[in-house]
């Protein structure tokens, strides 16, 4: 192993060197953090601070390196050395910027400094340079569940970017939903009439394609490994199991109309004459261009009523409570069929709110011109009399509770998407956290929706432990960060394009598909050089654990959002660390503290904790820790800083990659040195989850409800601990919360454990 050698570096610019003693902190570095090497710069991020640095780890041999400056997320460029450790202590953003500028000031300014330059040395001689992955694999292939206009599109994108593709479509042809269409909402200007759907062109591109391999008729029957190395077995229908191995995966599985038979009292299934828009389509090729006739009969359509939001954005809990996106262009482009094929016919659109994403008004207006009617109201019945249909709905334009259509010919139901994303394996994993915190009663209560569960089919067959599909979101859409990471699943190398990701049409679902495909690319190269993907995308550094330490608690397996550790024949953990996100969820869920990361561990945060100076309880001085989550507390605690949003002194601030991470020894370890209090800043979790690492900030939560008893039994107060909600926009929230928090512990009063 090479020598370790030590060098710290302390900048004066940005009004660094006027507000602090740069030559004590220098002092500080040597003697305290026992660095051989330490020295100031004017100006550290310039070309000639930078090759200072340089020079020393050529010609020094330094291996470890601490930058007092900036903050961590400024200058990355600049300080970005891949070939030593480094830490960064953040003198700019976390001290002078937060700090007024007065005479006054200036002692306790100068404290925090020195605080945080101890905690840099104390954390980089934990640190070890990550070199990668040693079981990087390098398969570039991409396969592509489904065979859709998603699917479709993100294997011709992957093939225009050079990678091979193989294509799973479970269906006898390539088209998916868009095959069934008539004619598609046009994507492009003018946008007044509905337009070929151009499948046939699409699917022949594709089939003739050198770099697409395409499988009908067939199903993803077992899918096993992780980014870069997956096998997949593939199950043709009537034939023999074909095993591929691919570097990633895109599952564009679409939609499934909502169920009509579910809006009897729309008239589904009482009449022939009440259709789905779905329905609708097929009626629609079947009459090529000419008048649709009426279903019951084969008579003419006089009148067609189309009726919104048909179990959807429903309240009452029985329907979809959301709304699908697509499905008012689709009735506008409908009811064009009928104007198109006869003028005369009476078309009414009847709806709530109309939505047109993509193409603005014009659709709608050209429906207008047309002669279509769009009549604001909320359908009640669909009452059938005949071959013809009565609708009864609330005008609420007129206010009129009884208004109604009779002798309608037609109605068609706009009934919305449904995603197919195979079996929900998150009850099972909930119980099951649920029964290692000792609520053994949640098992039983989940066994009846298992058993629902246990009727869908499986798209993918994972051989997961956590289960054979993707994670879904509430309504069984694939759960991902909607604004951060929208294609990344939680399965990693595994990404979700189209409707199975969230409802939308066509023209979305070409862009959706497109930005999977690119995903899935940069998961394939990551794996290939042993590096992290989204969030941390380059991370080299990967989880490792003292085996002769764990006793099979099976936390870790349990807690990893991402399913990325197994258990092995004697049940110990056994991490895959090509689907690692390197969260650190299982470095926090640990009791026993046996897993870590080289450059982020147990020991290079607790060694922070216990650099700073605490001081004695005559002092009248607070230390007040927070643990700020680098993804959205810590950025919003940057941007607070260069607002001149000033707070305590009294605080030292460590970010951690997630809330998910912390261990609960480093709150212990805080308060037994004589830390007053510990705020703990976390994305919001739940539905409407904004954790990067999705689960991270719920499991700190769920854990740190249960530090009250701990505190307890050390005699301390339960307001010492708090975890608080932070968004990346609490720029000026955070600030007070801090203040708010420290006035409280002056309130309370200083740790009984100082001086201990």
């Amino acid at each position: 192993m090479a020598e370790t050698k030590l060098a710290a570096y302390i900048c004066q610019g940005c009004g660094l060197g006027e507000r602090l003693d740069t030559a004590e902190l220098a002092k500080v570095a040597q003697k305290e953090g026992k660095v051989p090497l330490v020295k100031e710069h004017e100006f550290l991020c310039n070309a000639a601070g930078v090759q200072m640095i340089r020079d020393d780890i050529t010609n020094e041999g330094v291996t470890h390196v601490v930058i007092g400056a900036c903050s961590r997320r400024a200058k990355t460029e600049a300080f970005g050395f891949t070939d030593v450790a480094v830490s960064r202590a953040n003198l700019r953003e976390g001290v002078i910027w937060t700090q007024p500028d007065t005479v006054e000031a200036r002692e306790k300014t100068q404290e925090m400094a020195a605080d945080y330059i101890r905690m840099g040395c104390a954390e980089v001689k934990k640190m070890v340079l990550p070199t990668g992955n040693p079981n990087a694999a390098t398969n570039m292939k991409m396969l592509v569940v489904g065979g859709g206009i998603s699917g479709m599109t993100a294997a011709l994108e992957a093939s225009k970017a050079g990678y091979k593709v193989v294509i799973v479509e479970k269906s006898p042809q390539l088209g998916g939903w868009m095959a069934q269409l008539y004619k598609r909402v046009p994507s492009h200007s003018p946008y007044s009439d509905p337009v070929d759907t151009g499948v046939e062109e699409l699917a022949a591109a594709v089939q003739g394609d050198a770099n697409i391999k395409v499988y009908l008729n067939a199903i993803t029957s077992k899918t096993s490994g992780a980014p870069g190395k997956f096998v997949v077995e593939i199950t043709p229908e009537s034939a023999a199991a074909i095993t591929e191995e691919v570097g990633a995966i895109v599952q564009a599985t679409g939609f499934t109309p909502y169920d009509a038979n579910n809006l009897p009292e729309l008239g589904y299934g009482k009449s022939k004459n009440v259709v789905d828009q779905a329905g609708l389509e097929a009626l629609a090729k079947a009459a090529n261009g000419g008048v649709i006739k009426r279903p019951s009969d084969g008579g003419e359509v006089k009148s067609v009523v189309f009726v919104q939001c048909a179990g959807q954005r429903d309240d009452t809990g029985k329907h979809l409570p959301y709304c699908s996106g697509n499905c008012c262009n689709t009735s506008i482009k409908q009811a064009m069929y009928f104007k198109d094929a006869n003028p005369d016919i009476d078309t009414v659109v009847i709806f709530d709110d109309l939505r047109t994403p993509g193409n603005g008004e014009d659709f709608y207006r050209s429906a207008q011109q047309k002669g279509v009617t769009f009549t604001k109201g909320k359908v009640s019945t669909v009452d059938a009399t005949g071959n013809t249909c009565k609708v009864n709905f609330h005008d609420l334009i007129l206010g009129d509770e009884n208004a109604a259509i009779v002798d309608a010919d037609l109605v068609v139901l706009a009934t919305g998407q449904v995603a197919n994303s195979g079996v929900d394996t998150e009850a099972r994993l909930r119980a099951e956290a649920a029964s290692l915190a000792g609520d053994d009663a949640l098992l039983t209560a989940l066994d009846a929706q298992e058993s629902q569960e246990g009727k869908k089919i499986s798209i993918l067959n994972l051989t997961y432990r956590q289960g054979p599909d993707l994670p879904q979101l509430k309504y069984g859409f694939n759960d991902s960060h909607f604004i951060c990471f929208p294609y990344e699943t939680r399965r990693t190398g595994i990404y979700a394009a189209g409707p199975v990701r969230r409802p939308m049409d066509i023209a979305q679902a070409v862009e959706d598909a497109t930005g999977a495909a690119m995903k899935a690319i940069q998961a394939m190269e990551n794996a290939a050089v042993g590096s992290a993907a989204h969030p941390r995308s380059g991370d080299l550094s990967y989880p490792s654990f003292r085996m002769e330490g764990c006793t099979q608690c099976k936390r870790c397996t349990v807690e990893c959002p991402f399913g990325a550790i197994d258990e092995d024949e004697k049940r110990y953990p056994l991490f895959n660390e090509s689907r690692c996100r390197r969260c650190g969820t299982c470095m926090g869920a640990c009791p026993v503290r046996v897993i870590s990361f080289e450059n982020y561990s147990v020991d290079t945060v607790g060694s922070q904790i216990k650099a700073v100076e605490v001081p004695d309880e005559f002092s009248e001085k607070l230390r007040i820790l927070i643990l700020a989550c680098e993804n959205d507390a810590y950025p919003a605690l940057d941007m607070a800083a260069m607002n001149k949003q000033l707070y305590s002194s009294f605080v030292r601030i460590i970010p951690v990659r997630c809330l998910g991470s912390v261990n609960t020894i480093w709150i212990t370890d805080a308060l037994n040195n004589g830390y007053d209090g510990v705020m703990m800043m976390g994305c919001k979790h739940g539905d409407d989850y904004q954790c990067h690492f999705v689960k991270g900030s719920e499991l700190a939560n769920y854990r740190m409800s249960k530090v009250d008893d701990t505190l307890k039994g050390m005699g301390l107060e339960p307001e010492r601990v708090q975890t608080f909600e932070a968004a990346i926009t609490d720029i000026e929230r955070l600030p007070r919360l801090i203040n708010e928090y420290a006035a409280k512990i002056e309130e309370i009063g200083m740790s009984p454990f100082k001086g201990f």
